[in-house]
């Protein structure tokens, strides 16, 4: 595999690192020297870079939202008007049931994920949602399941060897 600290991309051991952290975020940076076999600094240094290059955000606890009580997954897709991007996803992110938005190529404009307790709760998110300037149009799906949830795990070990 590749890579200079400077070209963005992963090498072997970077991907190895994230695999480890994934399985196990709260480890250390000394066990995971111990565990990948090589120097503390050498594990702190990847980090770093990482942290730096924006490859490696954060380490959130991952939540099961309809363990809290958001058991309802829904994605829209919004028709804004030209120009408002910038204004409607600023709006969108006030919205404390929208999880995401991307700006998207195809039918619509915005593609949003949200989530809500109930069908009236979906209501009255849309309802918020549709109310933002700029909003020309939506359509909204509900998610039944879940079959592939979100993941890199894969693109990493392909990049572990």
């Amino acid at each position: 595999m590749s890579t200079t600290a400077g070209d963005g991309v992963l090498d072997e051991l970077d991907a190895r690192l994230l695999l480890l952290l994934s399985d196990e975020p709260r480890l250390g940076v000394l066990e995971c020297s111990r565990r990948l076999g090589v120097a503390r600094g050498t594990v702190q240094a990847r980090m770093d870079r990482m942290v730096r290059k924006g490859v490696l955000r954060g380490f959130p606890p991952e939540l099961d939202l309809a363990a809290v009580g958001y058991g309802l997954t829904a994605f829209a897709v919004l028709e804004i008007a030209q120009g408002r991007r910038g204004v409607v996803a600023e709006q969108l992110s006030a919205i404390d049931e929208v999880c995401e938005v991307h700006a998207t190529t195809g039918q619509g404009d915005l593609f949003v994920r949200m989530v809500a307790r109930s069908n009236d709760d979906l209501q009255r998110v849309i309802d918020r949602v549709v109310a933002v300037e700029g909003v020309r149009r939506t359509s909204t799906s509900i998610a039944l399941s879940t079959p592939v949830p979100p993941r890199v795990r894969p693109l990493l070990e392909r990049m572990a060897g």
